[in-house]
């Protein structure tokens, strides 16, 4: 295949892996961008070695039976002091968003998160998971087995609750009586109050929708 006929599959590629939160398997990216496996491995051979070539802050790995992207381990320490130091930041409204979806209709698929709130919501899921406030559930059991999210002690502990089972009703919230408070989405009026969080815990989200 020549370097013209590549190009946009290596395009759909990056931003399939760009997306993703765990590797993808060859056979997971090749029915997704109609190709054969070994073509796939193949891209994915020449990207990883196009990013490197190219100084980019990305590296592209083959790990756990798939391929993911990671930064570049030379950006470690400007990485590691940026998420640190942001730390201290107020929780953005996305942030917030999402929190509450989770809380509030746990255990829940990144599907359904960003279905409720109207916008990608991978990269906020992943700040989330990072500081600690939310971590995997287990997986559902439709159709690809998505990972489920759940909130986790420390939620709990930095809202000083002593269970889920002491978050606010959302009933008195809802316009309709008659709406299930589960199936409903969380709108700015239904979350947690921002003074409610400590700073300590509150950081932006790079490329947040």
């Amino acid at each position: 295949m020549s370097g013209d006929a590549q190009l946009p599959n290596t395009r759909a590629l990056e931003a399939l892996l760009f997306v993703s939160d765990e590797p993808l398997t060859a056979s997971v990216l090749a029915q997704a961008l109609g190709l054969d496996r070994r073509t796939v491995d193949a891209i994915c051979d020449r990207l990883a070695a196009t990013l490197e070539e190219r100084g980019s802050g990305l590296t592209l790995r083959s790990v756990a039976g798939g391929w993911r992207l990671f930064t570049h381990p030379e950006t470690q320490d400007v990485v590691e002091r940026f998420i640190l130091s942001s730390r201290q930041a107020r929780m953005t409204k996305a942030s917030l968003e999402t929190l509450s979806i989770v809380a509030y209709k746990q255990p829940v698929t990144r599907h359904q998160v960003s279905s409720i709130r109207g916008v990608n919501s991978d990269g906020v899921l992943r700040a989330l998971t990072d500081r600690g406030l939310i971590e995997e559930a287990g997986r559902d059991e439709g159709p690809g087995r998505p990972l489920l999210y759940g909130t986790t002690p420390r939620f709990l502990e930095r809202l000083g609750l002593p269970s889920l089972a002491a978050l606010p009703s959302l009933a008195p919230l809802l316009d309709d009586a008659g709406e299930d408070p589960v199936d409903t989405p969380i709108g700015e009026e239904e979350l947690p109050r921002a003074e409610d969080v400590r700073p300590e815990d509150e950081a932006p989200e790079p490329g947040e929708g």
